[in-house]
C-alpha cells in the first residue's frame, strides 16, 4: 500500500460531535496536530466547544500546552471541506450501522487513498462498516476508551477487506502520538476491554435486579477493591500474584472449581422497568444533584493523577 508517512501527519479530521469525537479532537490538538472537525449540524458547535474546554483542563495537567490554542480547531458541517488535505481521519459518528456504511461509502470516494480512516466504533465490526466503501483496504477500527483524551487504550482491528499494512500503520501512529495500541487477533463484537467491562456490568445489573446490592454499594466495592489494583495489574497478573509463589497454576488448581458455582451468571438480566428505575434512582443518589460537567471534571482530575502514577512507577 502507498500510505502517507506516519511522521508526516500534520492535519487530522475528527468526525462526530459527541463526547468521543470531541475527546479525540482535544487529544489530537494537545499533540500539536491541526484539527478539522466535522459536525452534522451547526447547533452542535456550542456543546462541542464546551467538551473541548472540559478536556483541555485535564490535558494541561499532563502536557505543556502553553503554545497551543484549543480555540483554533476548525469546525465545519461540510464533510468534503473537512477531509480535504487531512492526513488522517478519526470517525466517531453515531453507532448506527447504516449511517456508518453510507458515511464510509462517501469517505472512500473523497479521501485520498493514501490516508488511513479509523473508526471509534464501540461494537460494530469493520467488515460490516466497510461493506459499501470503494477503498476498504485502508479502513480500520481504532476503538478508544472514554474519555479518549485521557485513557491511553486504543483497540485496533481491521475488517475482511482491510490491508494488514493499514492496521500496522494505525498501530504505529497511535503509539507515536502517545496512545497504548492493542492490535487484536481477530474481529469480535465489543473487542477486548468492552467485553470485559460488559461482563462486570451484567453482574452489577443482576445484583440490583435481585435486590442484592445498590448501585452505590457496587461502585463502593469496585472503587475500594479491585479498581485501584487494576490500575497497576490487570486481572490475569493480579490473580497470578495473588497466590504467591505458585502463581496462576495454584490459582486455577485451587479456585478453578469455583467457576462452576451457582453464583456465576453469564446471561444478562431482563431489563424491565423495575430494574431500569432502580438503576436510574440509584445513580441519582450517588451523584446527589451534581451535573455532568462537575462529574466529568472530578473523574478527569482523578484519572490524571492515576496516569501520572502509572507513568512514574509502572514498567
Amino acid at each position: 500500500m502507498n500510505l502517507i508517512e506516519m511522521n508526516s501527519v500534520k492535519t487530522v479530521c475528527s468526525i462526530g460531535g459527541g463526547p468521543i469525537g470531541a475527546g479525540w479532537a482535544a487529544f489530537f490538538l494537545a499533540q500539536g496536530l491541526s484539527v478539522k472537525a466535522y459536525l452534522h449540524s451547526e447547533i452542535e458547535e456550542e456543546d462541542y466547544r464546551s467538551m473541548i474546554k472540559t478536556a483541555w483542563i485535564s490535558l494541561e495537567k499532563l502536557n505543556d500546552l502553553d503554545s497551543i490554542d484549543p480555540n483554533l480547531i476548525q469546525i465545519s458541517t461540510n464533510l468534503e471541506n473537512c477531509v480535504k488535505d487531512a492526513d488522517f481521519i478519526q470517525e466517531s459518528a453515531p453507532e448506527i450501522l447504516s449511517l456508518k456504511q453510507d458515511l464510509y461509502a462517501r469517505l472512500g470516494n473523497i479521501v485520498s487513498s493514501e490516508v488511513v480512516i479509523c473508526s471509534s466504533t464501540s461494537g460494530l465490526t469493520m467488515t460490516d462498516i466497510q461493506s459499501h466503501c470503494g477503498t476498504p483496504e485502508r479502513t480500520v477500527v481504532a476503538h478508544p476508551f472514554n474519555p479518549p483524551y485521557l485513557l491511553p487504550l486504543v483497540e485496533i482491528v481491521g475488517g475482511k477487506k482491510t490491508n494488514s499494512e493499514a492496521v500496522m500503520w494505525a498501530r504505529n501512529f497511535y503509539e507515536y502520538i502517545g496512545k497504548v495500541p492493542l492490535v487484536m487477533n481477530k474481529e469480535i463484537p465489543g473487542f477486548v476491554a468492552t467485553r470485559l467491562q460488559e461482563a462486570l456490568w451484567r453482574e452489577a445489573l443482576h445484583m440490583v435486579a435481585n435486590d442484592e446490592a445498590t448501585p452505590e454499594q457496587i461502585d463502593k466495592a469496585l472503587m475500594n477493591g479491585p479498581g485501584p489494583r487494576m490500575a497497576i495489574q490487570g486481572q490475569c497478573l493480579a490473580f497470578h500474584v495473588a497466590c504467591g509463589a505458585g502463581g496462576m497454576a495454584t490459582n486455577l488448581d485451587q479456585f478453578g472449581p469455583a467457576l462452576k458455582l451457582p453464583w456465576t451468571r453469564l446471561t444478562a438480566p431482563e431489563l424491565n422497568k423495575k430494574l431500569r428505575d432502580a438503576m436510574v434512582s440509584g445513580c441519582e443518589e450517588i451523584t446527589a444533584g451534581r451535573d455532568f460537567e462537575s462529574l466529568a471534571l472530578e473523574r478527569d482530575r482523578k484519572i490524571v493523577e492515576i496516569i501520572k502514577i502509572q507513568k512514574t512507577h509502572v514498567s
